[in-house]
Protein backbone atom coordinates (compact mmCIF):
# COMPACT_ATOMS: atom_id res chain seq x y z
CA UNK A 1 0.00 0.00 0.00
CA UNK A 2 1.43 3.40 -1.20
CA UNK A 3 1.64 6.06 2.12
CA UNK A 4 0.95 9.19 2.07
CA UNK A 5 5.01 9.94 3.14
CA UNK A 6 6.17 7.40 0.09
CA UNK A 7 4.24 9.86 -2.52
CA UNK A 8 5.45 13.04 -0.62
CA UNK A 9 8.94 11.41 -1.58
CA UNK A 10 8.50 10.16 -4.64
CA UNK A 11 7.90 13.69 -5.48
CA UNK A 12 11.06 15.21 -4.13
CA UNK A 13 12.87 12.60 -6.15
CA UNK A 14 11.13 13.04 -9.03
CA UNK A 15 12.09 16.99 -8.58
CA UNK A 16 15.73 16.10 -7.84
CA UNK A 17 15.49 13.83 -11.30
CA UNK A 18 13.93 16.07 -13.60
CA UNK A 19 15.58 19.68 -12.59
CA UNK A 20 19.05 19.37 -11.61
CA UNK A 21 19.89 22.54 -12.50
CA UNK A 22 17.83 24.00 -10.79
CA UNK A 23 18.90 25.14 -6.91
CA UNK A 24 17.51 22.13 -4.53
CA UNK A 25 17.72 23.86 -1.35
CA UNK A 26 16.07 22.28 1.83
CA UNK A 27 13.11 25.09 1.76
CA UNK A 28 12.56 24.11 -1.92
CA UNK A 29 12.32 20.53 -1.56
CA UNK A 30 10.07 20.65 1.34
CA UNK A 31 7.73 22.48 0.03
CA UNK A 32 7.13 19.97 -2.55
CA UNK A 33 6.84 17.48 0.04
CA UNK A 34 4.51 19.58 1.98
CA UNK A 35 6.38 19.52 4.87
CA UNK A 36 7.49 21.76 7.30
CA UNK A 37 12.02 22.28 6.51
CA UNK A 38 12.37 21.50 10.30
CA UNK A 39 10.59 17.73 9.77
CA UNK A 40 11.17 16.88 6.30
CA UNK A 41 14.95 16.27 6.27
CA UNK A 42 14.07 13.90 9.52
CA UNK A 43 11.73 12.31 7.69
CA UNK A 44 13.59 11.81 4.46
CA UNK A 45 16.07 10.59 6.12
CA UNK A 46 14.39 7.86 8.12
CA UNK A 47 12.79 6.75 5.29
CA UNK A 48 15.96 6.62 2.91
CA UNK A 49 18.87 5.95 5.14
CA UNK A 50 20.26 9.14 3.13
CA UNK A 51 20.78 13.06 3.73
CA UNK A 52 18.85 14.96 1.40
CA UNK A 53 22.10 16.84 0.49
CA UNK A 54 23.72 13.11 -0.12
CA UNK A 55 20.25 12.38 -3.00
CA UNK A 56 20.94 15.64 -4.98
CA UNK A 57 24.23 15.09 -4.93
CA UNK A 58 23.75 11.37 -6.15
CA UNK A 59 21.21 12.08 -8.65
CA UNK A 60 22.78 15.07 -10.36
CA UNK A 61 26.18 12.40 -10.52
CA UNK A 62 23.35 9.56 -11.47
CA UNK A 63 22.10 11.99 -14.36
CA UNK A 64 26.12 13.73 -15.33
CA UNK A 65 27.33 9.96 -15.71
CA UNK A 66 24.62 9.03 -18.36
CA UNK A 67 24.86 12.02 -20.01
CA UNK A 68 28.91 11.07 -19.90
CA UNK A 69 28.55 7.73 -21.43
CA UNK A 70 25.53 7.69 -23.78
CA UNK A 71 25.78 11.85 -25.38
CA UNK A 72 28.02 13.78 -26.52
CA UNK A 73 27.54 17.11 -24.82
CA UNK A 74 30.76 19.01 -23.75
CA UNK A 75 31.96 18.31 -20.17
CA UNK A 76 31.32 22.05 -19.05
CA UNK A 77 27.50 21.60 -20.54
CA UNK A 78 27.28 18.82 -18.20
CA UNK A 79 28.49 20.24 -15.52
CA UNK A 80 26.03 23.22 -16.27
CA UNK A 81 23.14 21.05 -16.44
CA UNK A 82 23.31 19.16 -13.36
CA UNK A 83 23.88 22.20 -11.60
CA UNK A 84 27.64 23.06 -11.18
CA UNK A 85 28.27 26.31 -13.13
CA UNK A 86 32.22 25.65 -12.17
CA UNK A 87 33.77 22.95 -14.22
CA UNK A 88 36.45 21.91 -11.32
CA UNK A 89 33.71 21.71 -8.84
CA UNK A 90 31.71 19.47 -10.95
CA UNK A 91 34.84 17.33 -11.20
CA UNK A 92 35.91 17.02 -8.21
CA UNK A 93 32.28 15.74 -6.33
CA UNK A 94 31.85 13.47 -9.77
CA UNK A 95 35.09 11.40 -8.89
CA UNK A 96 34.46 11.40 -5.38
CA UNK A 97 31.51 9.69 -6.40
CA UNK A 98 32.61 7.20 -9.37
CA UNK A 99 36.29 7.44 -9.11
CA UNK A 100 37.20 8.70 -12.07
CA UNK A 101 37.26 12.18 -13.48
CA UNK A 102 34.10 12.75 -16.10
CA UNK A 103 36.50 12.51 -18.87
CA UNK A 104 38.16 9.28 -17.95
CA UNK A 105 34.87 8.17 -17.44
CA UNK A 106 33.45 8.69 -20.79
CA UNK A 107 36.50 7.14 -21.99
CA UNK A 108 35.97 4.15 -20.09
CA UNK A 109 32.28 3.89 -21.50
CA UNK A 110 30.45 1.75 -18.63
CA UNK A 111 27.88 3.28 -16.98
CA UNK A 112 27.92 2.24 -12.83
CA UNK A 113 24.27 3.90 -11.62
CA UNK A 114 24.12 5.05 -8.16
CA UNK A 115 20.91 4.27 -6.53
CA UNK A 116 18.65 5.24 -4.02
CA UNK A 117 20.67 4.02 -0.91
CA UNK A 118 17.63 2.58 1.15
CA UNK A 119 18.03 0.49 4.44
CA UNK A 120 17.85 -2.35 4.63
CA UNK A 121 15.65 -4.86 6.34
CA UNK A 122 12.51 -4.75 8.25
CA UNK A 123 12.46 -2.09 10.97
CA UNK A 124 10.72 -2.28 14.47
CA UNK A 125 9.42 -0.55 17.20
CA UNK A 126 11.49 -0.35 20.34
CA UNK A 127 10.52 2.15 22.42
CA UNK A 128 6.55 3.18 22.73
CA UNK A 129 4.96 6.47 21.53
CA UNK A 130 1.40 7.64 22.80
CA UNK A 131 -0.25 10.61 21.21
CA UNK A 132 -1.30 12.67 23.76
CA UNK A 133 -3.04 16.28 24.51
CA UNK A 134 0.27 18.61 26.10
CA UNK A 135 -0.32 21.75 27.95
CA UNK A 136 1.33 24.67 26.80
CA UNK A 137 4.15 25.28 28.55
CA UNK A 138 6.88 28.07 29.18
CA UNK A 139 10.19 27.43 29.61
CA UNK A 140 13.24 29.59 31.16
CA UNK A 141 16.21 28.32 29.13
CA UNK A 142 19.81 29.10 28.17
CA UNK A 143 20.83 28.86 24.41
CA UNK A 144 23.73 26.39 23.52
CA UNK A 145 25.35 26.30 20.35
CA UNK A 146 27.21 23.55 19.28
CA UNK A 147 26.98 19.64 19.00
CA UNK A 148 23.63 18.48 20.60
CA UNK A 149 26.31 15.93 22.58
CA UNK A 150 27.95 18.95 24.81
CA UNK A 151 24.76 20.72 26.33
CA UNK A 152 26.75 20.36 29.73
CA UNK A 153 27.49 23.81 30.10
CA UNK A 154 24.55 25.68 29.07
CA UNK A 155 23.10 22.96 32.28
CA UNK A 156 25.62 24.30 34.43
CA UNK A 157 24.84 27.81 33.61
CA UNK A 158 21.07 27.29 33.70
CA UNK A 159 20.90 26.33 37.39
CA UNK A 160 24.55 28.22 38.44
CA UNK A 161 21.67 31.30 38.02
CA UNK A 162 18.65 30.07 38.88
CA UNK A 163 20.78 28.86 42.25
CA UNK A 164 22.31 32.12 42.51
CA UNK A 165 18.89 33.89 42.46
CA UNK A 166 17.30 31.56 44.48
CA UNK A 167 14.98 30.26 42.37
CA UNK A 168 15.70 26.84 42.25
CA UNK A 169 12.16 25.76 44.11
CA UNK A 170 10.24 27.65 41.46
CA UNK A 171 11.03 25.17 38.42
CA UNK A 172 8.49 22.45 37.46
CA UNK A 173 11.03 20.25 35.31
CA UNK A 174 13.65 20.64 32.92
CA UNK A 175 13.27 20.59 29.19
CA UNK A 176 15.52 20.88 26.30
CA UNK A 177 14.48 22.51 22.89
CA UNK A 178 16.12 21.29 19.40
CA UNK A 179 15.86 23.83 16.91
CA UNK A 180 17.98 21.85 13.94
CA UNK A 181 18.27 18.70 12.41
CA UNK A 182 22.08 17.67 13.56
CA UNK A 183 21.84 15.77 9.58
CA UNK A 184 21.80 18.91 8.14
CA UNK A 185 23.44 21.83 10.23
CA UNK A 186 26.92 21.43 10.82
CA UNK A 187 28.01 20.85 14.42
CA UNK A 188 28.85 24.35 15.34
CA UNK A 189 25.54 26.11 14.14
CA UNK A 190 23.85 23.63 15.90
CA UNK A 191 21.22 25.51 18.35
CA UNK A 192 19.42 24.09 21.37
CA UNK A 193 17.81 25.65 24.47
CA UNK A 194 18.06 23.66 28.36
CA UNK A 195 15.51 25.16 30.38
CA UNK A 196 13.38 25.01 33.13
CA UNK A 197 9.22 25.04 32.97
CA UNK A 198 7.87 27.71 34.79
CA UNK A 199 4.96 29.34 35.81
CA UNK A 200 3.84 32.77 34.29
CA UNK A 201 5.17 34.71 36.98
CA UNK A 202 8.90 32.94 36.98
CA UNK A 203 11.39 36.45 36.24
CA UNK A 204 12.86 35.73 32.87
CA UNK A 205 16.07 37.80 32.83
CA UNK A 206 19.48 37.65 31.06
CA UNK A 207 21.12 35.35 30.34
CA UNK A 208 17.77 33.18 30.93
CA UNK A 209 15.77 33.20 27.51
CA UNK A 210 11.77 32.92 27.67
CA UNK A 211 10.39 30.08 25.42
CA UNK A 212 6.68 29.13 24.47
CA UNK A 213 5.98 25.58 23.73
CA UNK A 214 2.43 25.77 22.63
CA UNK A 215 0.04 23.19 23.96
CA UNK A 216 -1.74 20.10 21.35
CA UNK A 217 -1.46 16.70 20.22
CA UNK A 218 1.63 15.52 20.85
CA UNK A 219 3.80 12.06 19.71
CA UNK A 220 5.85 11.10 22.77
CA UNK A 221 8.14 8.73 22.22
CA UNK A 222 9.40 7.40 25.99
CA UNK A 223 13.41 6.26 26.15
CA UNK A 224 14.61 4.70 28.95
CA UNK A 225 18.09 4.08 28.99
CA UNK A 226 21.78 6.04 28.97
CA UNK A 227 21.07 9.98 27.01
CA UNK A 228 23.63 8.23 24.74
CA UNK A 229 20.95 6.39 23.63
CA UNK A 230 18.68 9.12 22.30
CA UNK A 231 19.91 9.34 18.66
CA UNK A 232 18.66 6.33 17.73
CA UNK A 233 15.43 6.70 19.23
CA UNK A 234 15.03 10.05 16.96
CA UNK A 235 15.76 7.24 13.87
CA UNK A 236 13.03 5.07 15.31
CA UNK A 237 10.65 7.86 15.58
CA UNK A 238 11.33 9.10 12.05
CA UNK A 239 12.05 5.99 10.67
CA UNK A 240 9.48 3.74 11.14
CA UNK A 241 6.92 5.76 13.75
CA UNK A 242 5.86 8.48 11.72
CA UNK A 243 5.93 7.12 8.15
CA UNK A 244 3.52 4.24 9.18
CA UNK A 245 1.24 6.61 11.74
CA UNK A 246 -0.97 8.56 9.20
CA UNK A 247 0.09 11.40 11.36
CA UNK A 248 1.67 14.70 10.07
CA UNK A 249 4.16 16.48 12.24
CA UNK A 250 3.71 20.52 13.13
CA UNK A 251 5.75 23.48 12.93
CA UNK A 252 7.32 23.00 16.09
CA UNK A 253 10.91 22.04 17.54
CA UNK A 254 11.60 18.71 18.91
CA UNK A 255 12.16 18.98 22.86
CA UNK A 256 13.03 16.29 25.38
CA UNK A 257 11.81 15.94 29.11
CA UNK A 258 13.27 13.94 31.93
CA UNK A 259 11.51 12.21 34.20
CA UNK A 260 14.64 11.01 36.47
CA UNK A 261 17.61 12.86 37.29
CA UNK A 262 21.49 11.54 36.18
CA UNK A 263 22.31 12.75 39.55
CA UNK A 264 20.28 10.20 41.53
CA UNK A 265 19.42 7.69 38.98
CA UNK A 266 21.66 4.47 37.02
CA UNK A 267 21.95 5.18 33.70
CA UNK A 268 20.31 1.94 32.66
CA UNK A 269 17.18 3.54 34.52
CA UNK A 270 17.08 7.06 33.17
CA UNK A 271 13.83 8.21 31.40
CA UNK A 272 13.33 10.60 28.73
CA UNK A 273 10.12 11.98 26.73
CA UNK A 274 10.56 12.93 22.77
CA UNK A 275 7.80 15.25 22.13
CA UNK A 276 6.87 15.53 18.18
CA UNK A 277 4.18 17.89 17.46
CA UNK A 278 1.23 16.81 15.46
CA UNK A 279 -1.01 19.05 13.26
CA UNK A 280 -4.35 19.04 14.24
Amino acid sequence: MTTDFERRLMRVIDQVHDHPAEDLNLDRLARVAALSPYHFHRVFRGITGETLAHMVRRVRMERAATWLTFGTLPIAEIAQAVGYPNVASFTRVFGEMYGLPPGAYRERGTHRPQLLNLRQGEKHMTRPVEIRTEPARRLAGILHRGPYQELTLAINQLFGTLAARNLMDQNQGMACVFHDDPHAVQSPELRSHCGVIVNAEFPVEAPLEELNLPGGRYAVMLHKGPYSGLSEAYDELFSVWLPSSGQEPGEVPLFETYLNSAQDTPPDELETEIHLKLKD
